[in-house]
């Protein structure tokens, strides 16, 4: 099970009297946000909803998404480096739509997002695809599953993925570089059961998952 996240950092906490807060997020680790347990995995802190079977999807040795599963549908989420003069979503879609086959595109809760099918292994699943775009960051989200089709079950997710908090961080990165992941406490050279696999432009993911 992830360990949750008690406080944010002091500092942070001084932003939010400081500055008037957004309705909703997601959250930028740097501007005024809700107090409440999170789960850290480093560059992103997710809401704590017992409902949920959080997974950690990794690459290589790299942890560089997530895979949330509830009511038969997956919520994957990943966050990329973005430029500061500009948003990645527009050339993201163009790319979904490149692999991803037909999708339409209508107005969402996060502004615009492409409706469709994906294609996993030899079957296809009804998915929704919705970009973020942060400062200095991108998110992107894709349900999948019933969740896709039922606005009921969509709803958890969609207010989970409003109370996201996206850690960028200071250092260089490359334009459309996964954002780094790691597990709650976790200490370098740590060894663990890791697949490779998510990919949102591709498959669904083969994921390892956080005990």
């Amino acid at each position: 099970m992830f360990r949750r996240r008690r406080r944010e950092q002091p500092e942070q906490a001084e932003q939010e009297s400081a500055a008037p807060m957004r309705e909703s997020g997601p959250w930028d680790a740097d501007e005024p946000h809700p107090e409440s347990d999170r789960i850290d995995l480093g560059g992103l802190r997710l809401p704590h909803n017992p409902d949920f079977d959080v997974r950690l999807a990794s690459v290589g040795d790299q942890h560089v998404g997530v895979v949330v599963l509830y009511e038969e549908s997956s919520l994957q989420l990943q966050a990329l480096a973005a430029p500061r003069s500009s948003g990645l979503w527009d050339e993201v879609k163009a790319k979904i739509v490149g692999q991803a086959g037909h999708l339409e595109e209508r107005e969402g809760p996060f502004g615009c997002e492409l409706t469709g099918e994906m294609r996993v292994d030899s079957t296809t699943r009804p998915a929704r695809y919705i970009g973020i775009d942060g400062p200095r960051w991108f998110l992107l989200a894709v349900i999948s599953g019933k969740a896709a089709l039922d606005e009921t079950v969509a709803a958890a997710y969609i207010d989970f993925v409003k109370d996201v908090v996206v850690v960028r961080g200071d250092e260089p990165m490359a334009r459309e570089e996964p954002i780094p992941l790691r597990r709650p406490n976790e200490q370098t050279g740590e060894g663990a059961d890791e697949r490779p696999g998510f990919n949102p432009f591709k498959r669904g993911p083969e994921i390892s998952e956080i005990r």
